[in-house]
């Protein structure tokens, strides 16, 4: 068994990044879903929509919900998942999920963190190419 991922973001940018982590890696190794938040959507309907999303993944290690910015509704939704099974993780992006597919046999609180440090890492200044 393995943790599930679900990422619920604005728009499609999850589905954009489980596209790019294929075609990156060539496979994705975890159960990966989307949950994309449009602007005019039911928050709660939404909500109910996840944790249907969470018992399909969930095959007795836990999920991992990424979402993209903290205090914006995908975020809210998310939060509302989080329990000892469910951890939440905001800020996604690509240099994340690619580090969390490169661990599939991680336990769900060493996947998350792997999420953090991957986010972290991945995030760094860049100079001009010098020629």
């Amino acid at each position: 068994m393995s943790v599930g991922i679900l990422i619920i973001t604005h728009s499609n940018i999850g589905k954009s990044l489980c596209d790019a982590v294929v075609s990156v890696l060539g496979t994705s190794p975890l159960t990966v879903k989307t949950l994309p938040v449009s602007l005019d959507c039911d928050p709660e309907q939404l909500v109910a929509q996840a944790h249907t999303i969470i018992k399909t993944l969930d095959q007795g290690d836990g999920v991992l919900v990424l979402t993209d910015m903290y205090g914006s509704t995908p975020s809210n939704i998310a939060c509302k998942l989080s329990n000892t099974m469910v951890k939440v993780v905001a800020g996604v992006n690509l240099p994340m999920l690619v580090r969390i597919m490169n661990y599939p046999k991680l336990d769900l609180q060493q996947l998350t963190d792997k999420a953090v440090s991957g986010g972290h890492e991945g995030v760094i200044p860049c100079s001009p190419a010098k020629h």
